[in-house]
């Protein structure tokens, strides 16, 4: 995707943010409140980077200007050069706000340990695990609830089955 036609999706984006806001600010039916919060929540951080990258480029136009004088030169130009990197990576974030999310992102998740071959060792290691996993979603804010589970007198897990509740849990665990 060409420069340009990012940015024009991207100032899209930002007026589609901006005319949300303005309209949670005068919306007084609760169903209307409740969709226009969701995609508040959901453009609010490609908002954000498209005005730190706004930021960012407009920082970099003043840095280019200095240039110029002798004397500013070489701290411009250290400037210009740690700017540069702060836009590339911005204009990537930017990139992938625009890939279609899939359906699925938002659900739930059920997440299943269980013992493989190996005894009380697998055992122990199948309640670290569910320990990472119980750390990893209290530490995103996940709802992170146990539905059954089976121990071994040593403190290891036979198996475990929890429900993971919260924004973007079944997008980030799809993979584990």
């Amino acid at each position: 995707m060409s420069l340009e036609r990012l940015s024009g999706r991207l100032s899209q984006a930002l007026d589609r943010f901006d005319f949300v806001e303005s309209r949670m600010a005068a919306a007084t039916d609760g169903a209307e409140i409740a969709r226009l919060a969701k995609e508040h929540s959901d453009l609010k951080p490609v908002a954000e980077t498209v005005r730190a990258w706004r930021a960012a480029d407009a920082e970099a136009k003043d840095l280019e200007a200095l240039l110029s004088d002798p004397d500013m030169a070489p701290l411009a130009r250290d400037d210009l050069e740690r700017v540069k990197g702060k836009i590339i990576e911005l204009e990537r974030q930017a990139r992938l706000f625009l890939v279609p999310k899939d359906k699925d992102e938002e659900a739930s998740a059920i997440l299943e340990i269980r013992a493989g071959t190996g005894g009380d060792e697998a055992a122990l290691f199948a309640a670290d695990l569910f320990k990472m996993y119980q750390r990893c979603a209290g530490s995103r804010g996940w709802r992170f609830e146990i539905e059954s589970v089976s121990e071994t007198g040593l403190g290891g897990l036979k198996e475990v089955v929890a429900s993971i509740n919260g924004a973007g849990v079944f997008g980030r665990l799809r993979f584990e």
